[in-house]
């Protein structure tokens, strides 16, 4: 049981241990588990106070990558690999594939875009896969040869044992044995690499860097030049920050302690008493965009120094062991998040980057936004905005009610999205059916309250209200 300081006495890791061995799990995660599980035993909750860090002021940017820089990512393209994230299901828009599977632009996939991009380039394409995930992405990849020629296409995601809220003990539930386990948190990528043998193989071919990002960010493509800055200024570690705006308040953002190491602070590492600094976007100025570079040598030297364990701030979630049940049991999720290695990695850098390399279809909104002719489709599969766009860009709010799953958003959007190219801002709310050229322009604000779908004509041309 837990004491009133938050020590957990009684607190035994042999049958986490034991539950992780029958599982399979590889010494390597079962010791950096154990690491993270001490930790919650004695006490600690992983949160960051904001006393104890200190706001960051200013950042290199684009501005400061020269033509130099540029000659020497050059040079070092092909010494480096694109590796994206893939483990997502995409349940917050009602798949139960891979995320990357969902259809963005033109009839491709976000995976048909990437591995066009990394065919494109002859650069190697690393996905890590959850078991969720790998056999249909894996399916998915057959259709581009050139791939995985030389480097294996994925390596795995681990799973990790929910621990009991009272005493630590490894989660039970009988009704559905794989509730009792989730995912470590994107932070297992360096672990990962290790037991999969990727990170060898990769040094052992000859590449030194690998470009990191999320798989449903589509602004996130191989820049030669942030690449040539990243290997110029010889960094072990580069994450790429955007300037966080009111919509980015809740988001994590980067900090540094009082000797000026950076740091990633996430809204779950953040004490409640210090949320309005941590949404304060004057004090906190810049985000994560989750795009990061590695010196994949130094990464070997320091995991080989560390024993295999990089000691990233651990995140404690509060859960119920069925998330659909509230009633469940009560269960910590102990995570770790990529992006805090920044502050394992003596000398790591940040780069103030231009939000259009942050451009991720997080809802349905985002997804119709993409699939307009807002965007367009490059002949080097690079997703832009479209030039012809006047405006800023649009905002989108539909009802989640009608809209919130992929399905029905198709639904009611048979023949694709209308033309926004002149529209500010879109709102809808209620069950309305679009026809075929629709245009939408100025701000925009449709209404059904009725029980009955309403239709847009075909070729419709709106602005302002319209109400069935």
């Amino acid at each position: 049981m837990v004491d009133s300081s938050g020590y957990f006495a009684a607190a035994d890791f042999a049958p986490v241990a034991r539950r992780m061995g029958a599982a399979d799990l590889p010494d390597i995660v079962i010791r950096t588990f154990e690491h993270y599980y001490n930790q919650l035993a004695a006490g600690q909750t992983g949160l960051i106070p904001e006393a104890d860090i200190r706001p960051v002021a200013s950042l290199p940017g684009m501005a400061d990558i020269t033509a130099e820089h540029a000659k020497i990512g050059a040079k070092a393209l092909p010494h480096s690999i694109l590796l994206k994230l893939n483990g997502g299901l995409g349940t917050g828009m009602g798949l139960a594939k891979a995320k990357s599977l969902l259809t963005v632009k033109e009839g491709h996939t976000f995976l048909d875009i990437i591995a066009q991009q990394a065919s494109l380039g002859g650069i190697p394409l690393v996905l890590m896969n959850s078991f969720s995930t790998r056999d249909d992405t894996l399916e998915a990849l057959k259709k581009y040869p050139t791939l995985g020629q030389q480097i294996p296409l994925d390596f795995l995601q681990h799973k990790v044992p929910k621990l009991t809220a009272t005493d630590l003990s490894p989660a039970d539930w009988p009704a559905d044995e794989e509730l009792t386990w989730c995912p470590p948190g994107h932070g297992d990528i360096y672990t990962a690499l290790i037991t999969s043998g990727m990170l060898d193989q990769l040094l052992a071919a000859g590449y030194r860097t690998a470009f990191v990002s999320n798989s449903d960010n589509l602004g996130a493509v191989m820049d030669p030049a942030i690449l040539g800055y990243f290997v110029g200024e010889d960094l072990p570690f580069l994450m790429e920050v955007a300037d966080r705006a009111e919509a980015d308040k809740k988001g994590g953002h980067l900090a540094q302690n009082p000797q000026g190491q950076l740091l990633l602070r996430e809204s779950a590492q953040c004490p409640s008493q210090d949320s309005d600094q941590f949404q304060d976007i004057t004090r906190h100025r810049f985000f994560n965009t989750n795009n990061l570079w590695l010196n994949l040598p130094v990464l070997r030297e320091l995991l080989d120094r560390q024993d295999g364990i990089l000691g990233l701030p651990m995140i404690r979630n509060t859960k119920t062991v069925d998330p659909r049940d509230k009633n469940s049991t009560s269960v910590f999720q102990l995570e770790t998040a990529m992006g805090s290695a920044i502050e394992v990695f003596a000398g790591a850098g940040a780069l103030r980057i231009d939000k259009s390399r942050f451009a991720p279809i997080k809802k349905t909104n985002d997804l119709l936004d993409v699939r307009s002719d807002n965007y367009i489709l490059t002949d080097d599969f690079q997703v832009r905005a479209n030039p012809e766009r006047q405006l800023e860009r649009v905002v989108i709010d539909l009802d989640p009610g009608f809209y919130g799953f992929v399905d029905q958003l198709e639904e009611r959007f048979p023949h694709g999205a209308p033309s926004l190219l002149a529209c500010e801002r879109l709102t809808v709310q209620g069950d309305i059916h679009f026809g075929r050229d629709v245009v939408l322009s100025g701000v925009v604000e449709m209404r059904n309250e009725g029980a009955t779908p309403l239709n847009v004509p075909n070729g419709a041309h709106i602005t302002g209200s319209w109400v069935g």
